[in-house]
């Protein structure tokens, strides 16, 4: 059986340094360091992080008085960032300077006066993050569905902002229905949706070119790994989101030939490890990896941090 890994895969640089600012918070400061919400959607890293001193909650209200606070990459509501200054609570700012951006950009077309429209999922920690931050009302719209059946006349002036782990081609038809129902629409060039998600996808489509089964690692609740399972789906594969190796069903690989292995942006490389692993057990494996993007971006940390030895960046490993 070969196994063809995508490129790009896994850790993107935005989850890179979350993860690095934990575990350099819990170095300097020293355990417990408390986070607030899951740093990124992955189970294996939270579990990691916790055996490192990190401590997950979902509410400022469970931090200790004096306690160091990470806010995790996906970004947090102004009505948090006030909480933890009122309550003088140290804290180190995780949020993925993409998300940032969208934040900015939100901010900018509100203050322009037009009616602020955001692509992206219902209840994702990123969308109540930004939503949180831009200071003006904002209409959330999934789907072409959502945007005819948005109460905004048509000659409102309006503009739009995107989830970062929604590509280019996730939010295409909503900004064409957008286009289509007002008069007056802004929104952000799609050179600036977020690299790696676009990336992975592009990635994922390609591999699907020559796979008979897909396979990717993530967590259930990582909107990018789900996103890429169901690029899958589209291109007509049989198509499986795993935590791990563990996960594995042999029957999946009756008469397969070649697997299609790739990893959402919050899944660490040592999992698409222990899948192949889990491969070899079912029977001889052979790996290797499409030409695609070479991802070089890097995120500095939070000045707090600087001080601190720098780390080489995480190479993905190719187990061969």
């Amino acid at each position: 059986m070969q196994v063809i890994l995508a490129k790009p895969r896994g850790f993107c640089a935005g989850v890179v340094r979350a993860i690095e600012i934990v575990e350099r918070a819990i170095e300097k400061y020293g355990a417990p360091v408390y986070v607030r919400h899951e740093i990124v959607h992955n189970q294996h890293v939270v579990n990691t992080l916790r055996r490192k001193g990190a401590v997950f909650v979902d509410h400022l209200s469970e931090v200790p008085a004096g306690n160091m606070t990470v806010f995790s990459a996906h970004g947090v509501p102004r009505a948090v960032e006030e909480e933890a200054k009122a309550r003088g609570l140290p804290v180190l700012d995780a949020t993925c300077p993409l998300v940032t951006k969208v934040h900015l950009q939100g901010r900018r077309y509100g203050n322009t006066g037009r009616t602020l429209i955001m692509i992206g999922h219902h209840g994702h920690a990123e969308v109540e993050g930004t939503v949180g931050q831009v200071g003006v009302p904002v209409n959330l719209v999934e789907s072409v569905t959502d945007v005819a059946a948005l109460d905004i006349a048509t000659d409102t002036p309006v503009a739009y902002i995107t989830q970062t782990t929604l590509s280019v081609d996730d939010t295409r038809d909503v900004i064409e229905a957008l286009n289509a129902r007002f008069d007056d629409v802004m929104g952000p060039d799609v050179s600036e949706i977020c690299y790696a998600t676009q990336n992975r996808q592009t990635a994922v489509r390609d591999l699907c070119r020559v796979a008979q089964v897909l396979l990717v690692v993530g967590s259930p609740n990582s909107s990018n790994s789900s996103r890429l399972r169901e690029i899958g789906v589209t291109e007509g594969l049989p198509s499986y989101l795993v935590a791990d190796g563990d996960a594995l069903d042999p029957a999946w690989f009756d008469g397969i030939e070649a697997v299609g292995l790739t990893a959402g942006a919050s899944a660490p490389d040592e999992l698409v490890d222990s899948v192949i692993a889990a491969l070899r057990r079912i029977g001889p494996v052979t790996v290797s990896q499409l030409d695609g993007v070479e991802e070089n971006l890097e995120f500095g940390l939070p000045r707090e941090l600087r001080d601190m030895p720098t780390r080489a960046a995480p190479v993905p490993a190719i187990a061969v």
